[in-house]
Order: structure tokens, then C-alpha cells, then sequence
């Protein structure tokens, strides 16, 4: 079959496939945290910096890698993304032996994350019809939370087998195999590209901050993000912990794998989340999944260092309420966005999430060695700070009302917010 007969279903199908190749390394380093922090002798907070560099790399590229695909086609930079998570993953597992290698491979990591995550939003929002796309990126928010499930379990078994080095190279080999199907089957952007109707410059980014709509779903994404990446960057070592302290290591269900079935409800969550979205409203549906992760947060607060299995059942749970609205927040900043600038103003919502992302891993390095090290105490007042922070992006969010989307209930069918 060649490129051009793909089918949009097809399409999504194939991005999604290399997507999951490509993000399969993303979490083997917080996967394998627990080993690598005495190994090297890093302090939480070093390892904080380490994680956090991931996401602070993303971050100072994203504005400009995303938006750069309102003029030029999103396959190709979607391949200079691709390669350099192959580069990020590959030098990691060769040549990482301490914190500042550590450091910069996964910060040319975390660039690669920023030319293949959104870019694969607007890949995909360029080549499907309106009424594929909020399920078009619902799909792609799936194999991202695949790859992430399977990151934990990946990374932890090719460790015990071989070595954490072999780990980070069979990453770099993945995310090769994804370039060349990306490469040989993706078409070409068709058609011409649209021009904004004021002729604004590429790089101006303030017709898109004026966005009310696409921006609050922006600031509930930004504290998602930090939300969703202290678990992910700090998951493994909470139950190292909890099992350590509670005389629960011999757990069956050990924290990589517990953390692999997070990832997998979350994938369902997302999914389902979207669905509901379109049938009660996706404000409602983002008030309700923000809603309940601070009650969970909280309670992880509260009751979650007391016994394993206590802390695995809240952080599962922890899990499904996080992943809820992550389609649905990012549906709606692309589906408002005025088409000829989606995407910059994907590239403004994928920042501020990411700025979130940078924020929280560090912070909860900081909180942990600010109290002393982990303890109940340090992890308590971790996830209670998550909490205080939802709630603000949950009042700001109904504070601003956005706009649904064309399908969802309570949708005027205004399509994308005027700017």
C-alpha cells in the first residue's frame, strides 16, 4: 500500500503504532530511579533535576518545533523529533555515568519529546476530516499512555536481564524502527497552508493567548501535566518506599508493575473520558476528573504510607482520575483554536502543560529532601501540594467557562473560537 492510499482511520492507526515505539523509552529513567540513586549517589533533589531536565528541554523547544508546522509540513519535523530521542536514548545507555551526563541525554531526549508529542496532534489534525479528529487525538493520547505503561515493565525487565545500559539502547532501537515507518508511509502534507486572516508573523503568539477558550484548557493542562509527571517521575520510589516501610517488599505486585497497570487504566481512562466528554459536556467532564484527584491526592496524603496495599489501590485509582481528562483538555485547545494557527496555539498549550511538567518532579525532589528525606511526613505534604494546586487550576478553569466542542453536548456548533 502506498502513503497516499491511507485511509484517515489508517493514518491514525500508523501515527499512533510509531508513537508507542517512539515513547517506549520515555520512562525508563524514573523506572529504574530506585537503582540509579545509589548507584551514582544522587541526592533527591539531583534526581529531581534529572527527571525534570526531560520536560525543561520540552519546554524551551515546543513553541518553536509545533509552530513551525503551521508552515512547514508536521512530518518533517516530526522525524527531526524522532531522531533525536534515537540520539538522547542511545548516548544515555553508551555513555550516562553520573548526574550531568544524565542531565543533557535525557534533556536531547525530552527535545525529541517535544518534535513528536503535539507535533503528532497537528500531524494528524492536518490529514483527518473535523469529525475524525477529536477521536483521531484521543487515539494518539492512548499510545502515548500505552507506551507509557510499558515503559515501567520494559525498562525493569531488560535491567534484570541485561543491564539498565541495554535498557536505554533498545529505546533508541524503537524509536529507529517508528522514523522509518513515519518515513516511508506518512504522505505529505497536501494542499496549501493557510495563511492567518490578519497576517499575523509565524512566531506571534498573541492572537493565540487571546484564545480564552483554548488557554483555560491550557491552564487545566499545565497542572495536569505537573500532576501526571510527579506520578510518573516519582511512582516507582513512593512505593519503594511504602513497601520498604511497611515490610512489604516480598509484594507480589512489585511498584514497576503496579505502575504498568497505571499506565494501562489511564490509556482507558483517557479514552473513555473523550466519550464522555462528548455526551455531558467536556467542562463538566474536566470539572469532575479535577475534582477527584484532589480528593484522592489528598487521601494518598493521608492514609497512603500506612500499608502497600493501601498505597497501590489509591495510586491505581490515583491514576484512572488523572487520565481522564487528558484527552479531553487537549481535544478542546485544538478544536477551538482558529485552524490557520493550531499550531501555535498547540505549541502555547503543550508549553504551559510542560511548564507543569518541568515543575512537578522537581518540586517533589525538593519537598522530599526539605523533610528530611522520604518519609511519611515528606510524602504527604508531596501529594498535598499537588492537590492545592489542582484546586486553583480547577477555579480558574470554571471561572473561564471555555467553549465546548462541535458534538459535545451543550456545543453551540461554533466550531473554533474567533480570536
Amino acid at each position: 500500500m502506498t502513503a497516499g492510499a491511507l485511509s484517515g482511520k489508517r493514518l491514525v492507526a500508523l501515527v499512533c503504532g510509531a508513537q508507542v515505539l517512539v515513547q517506549i523509552g520515555a520512562f525508563f529513567w524514573p523506572a529504574l530511579l530506585p537503582e540509579m540513586m545509589p548507584l551514582w549517589g544522587l541526592t533527591n533533589t539531583q534526581a529531581g533535576w534529572i527527571t525534570a531536565s526531560f520536560y525543561g528541554a520540552y519546554l524551551l523547544s515546543v513553541p518553536v518545533l509545533v509552530t513551525l508546522t503551521d508552515r512547514f509540513d508536521a512530518r518533517l519535523v516530526y522525524l527531526f523529533g524522532v531522531a533525536c530521542t534515537i540520539v538522547g536514548h542511545t548516548l544515555f545507555g553508551f555513555y550516562a555515568d553520573g548526574f550531568w551526563s544524565a542531565f543533557w541525554t535525557r534533556a536531547l531526549t525530552g527535545l525529541g519529546w517535544a518534535g513528536t508529542y503535539m507535533t503528532g496532534v497537528k500531524l494528524l489534525a492536518d490529514q483527518v476530516d473535523a469529525k475524525l479528529m477529536s477521536r483521531a487525538v484521543t487515539g494518539h493520547a492512548a499510545s502515548i499512555g500505552i507506551s507509557g505503561a510499558l515503559s515501567f515493565s520494559c525498562a525493569g525487565l531488560i535491567a534484570q536481564h541485561y543491564s539498565w545500559h541495554a535498557a536505554f539502547i533498545a529505546a533508541g532501537i524503537c524509536a529507529a524502527i517508528a522514523w522509518v515507518l513515519i518515513a516511508l508511509w506518512v504522505p505529505k502534507r497536501q494542499g496549501t497552508v493557510a495563511k492567518p486572516k490578519d497576517g499575523g508573523a509565524l512566531f506571534d503568539f498573541r492572537p493565540v493567548l487571546r484564545n480564552r477558550s483554548a488557554i483555560a484548557y491550557s491552564i487545566g493542562y499545565c497542572i495536569h501535566t505537573l500532576e501526571m509527571n510527579s506520578l510518573r517521575g516519582w511512582g516507582v520510589a513512593f512505593l519503594g518506599y511504602v513497601a520498604a516501610s511497611t515490610g512489604a517488599s516480598d509484594s507480589a505486585l512489585s511498584p514497576a508493575f503496579v505502575m504498568t497497570a497505571l499506565g494501562l487504566i489511564g490509556t482507558v481512562a483517557s479514552v473513555a473520558g473523550n466519550e464522555a466528554a462528548i455526551r455531558i459536556g467536556r467542562r463538566n467532564l474536566v470539572a469532575i476528573a479535577m475534582l477527584g484527584s484532589i480528593v484522592v491526592g489528598c487521601l494518598i496524603g493521608v492514609v497512603g504510607t500506612q500499608a502497600y496495599w493501601i498505597a497501590t489501590l489509591l495510586l491505581l485509582v490515583y491514576g484512572f482520575v488523572i487520565w481522564l481528562d487528558s484527552s479531553s483538555l487537549t481535544a478542546g485547545a485544538a478544536g477551538t483554536a482558529e485552524p490557520s494557527r493550531r499550531g501555535a496555539q498547540l505549541a502555547v498549550h503543550s508549553s504551559l502543560g510542560y511548564a507543569g511538567g518541568f515543575i512537578g518532579p522537581l518540586m517533589i525532589g525538593v519537598v522530599l529532601d526539605l523533610a528530611g528525606g522520604m518519609s511519611r511526613l515528606g510524602w504527604s505534604v508531596a501529594f498535598f501540594s499537588i492537590a492545592v494546586l489542582m484546586l486553583a487550576a480547577l477555579t480558574v478553569f470554571w471561572v473561564i467557562r471555555p467553549l465546548e466542542l462541535a458534538g459535545d453536548r451543550g456545543s453551540t456548533g461554533r466550531g473554533a473560537q474567533k480570536t
